[in-house]
């Protein structure tokens, strides 16, 4: 298989993809409470939205010499591949395995030796347990074994999220920082406090000038912040403060989502969190209720560039009350 094999997909493309899965489920939060699935239906709309996720064709884009960037079916994923095996960052949902194992293939004959999760959330774990199966160690900050063995019920989308199996758990967590090397590079591995969840952490391949900053940074449109599981706005500001001292002018920025990005890509992004955190906070101070803030529409003059597809500036004023 070649990268031309990867059906190449533009940033638009990949943008309108993410946004409509995530604003379907969103319309749902927004939906009159008669009209809120029931139990059976739950699992019905956790499978279409992994299969609405797992649909996407996904690209190949070369980072480095033995670094490589999979987008599209899921969270972006970086493989550092190399004589020793793979080092796998973020593993898509659970529909893409086929697509990600022949990309892994392609990638490296040796086994996948290493996984890291930079958070909790589904479409960033959903293949660990294959991974593990093949031999691969899973490695995540303590929150992320934490609250992947825990079910939950994401109260802004309307989703019931069950526990993960055992087998896709972390077998190796930390609390702060930790080191890892493979195919004589080192990879440091640093949690943001809570800011898209509690469980949050950067990867920096150094010597490649290579960040993977996981959700914090969703690139060129409003980003989720999930506060059923610790994320705060000013947590999010304060997360792209940290990315930004990480990196510098030539640092290859991967978000969670979106295209690869650079420093200035990241600082645009962090200016658009405090505009918006700053502009909803006035709002709330002054005792508008969340439907007084949205209809006030703060955030009109952002729309055109961070509005994308139903992700739009409205749901994201209801994100930023609700974790302020």
């Amino acid at each position: 298989m070649t990268d031309r094999a990867l059906r190449l997909v533009t940033r638009r493309e990949m943008l309108m993809t993410g946004a409509a899965a995530m604003g379907g489920l969103v319309w749902t939060r927004l939906s009159p409470r008669g009209l809120v699935q029931q139990p059976a239906a739950q699992a019905d709309r956790l499978a279409t939205f992994r299969a609405q996720i797992g649909a996407a064709p996904m690209q190949s884009q070369t980072l480095a010499e033995n670094l490589t960037l999979l987008s599209g079916p899921g969270g972006n994923v970086v493989v550092l591949h190399g004589p020793d095996g793979l080092l796998v960052v973020d593993t898509f949902v659970q529909p893409a395995w086929p697509k990600l194992k022949e990309a892994l293939a392609h990638l490296g004959k040796g086994p996948s030796h290493l996984v890291v999760n930079t958070h909790w959330h589904l479409d960033h774990v959903d293949n660990n347990a294959p991974l593990h199966a093949a031999g691969a160690t899973v490695v995540a900050h303590e929150n992320t074994k934490k609250r992947m063995a825990e079910a939950h019920h994401l109260a802004f989308l309307e989703l019931d999220v069950p526990a993960s199996p055992p087998a896709a758990l972390p077998q190796q967590t930390f609390a702060d920082s930790h080191s890892l090397s493979l195919n004589g590079v080192s990879v440091a591995l640093s949690r943001f406090a809570p800011a898209h969840t509690d469980t949050d952490i950067s990867v920096h391949f150094e010597k490649a000038n290579v960040l993977h900053c996981g959700d914090i940074f969703f690139n060129g449109r409003y980003p989720f912040i999930d506060g059923s599981t610790g994320g705060r706005i000013n947590g999010m500001v304060a997360a792209a403060d940290k990315a930004l001292s990480l990196a510098d002018k030539d640092t290859k920025i991967v978000p969670g989502h979106g295209a690869l990005a650079t420093k200035a890509d990241l600082a645009t992004y962090r200016d658009m969190l405090a505009s918006a955190r700053d502009r909803v906070q006035t709002l709330k101070s002054a005792g508008k209720s969340m439907a007084e803030a949205v209809a006030a529409k703060p955030l009109t003059d952002l729309e055109a560039t961070w509005g994308k597809g139903k992700f739009n500036g409205d749901t994201f004023v209801q994100i930023v009350y609700t974790t302020l």
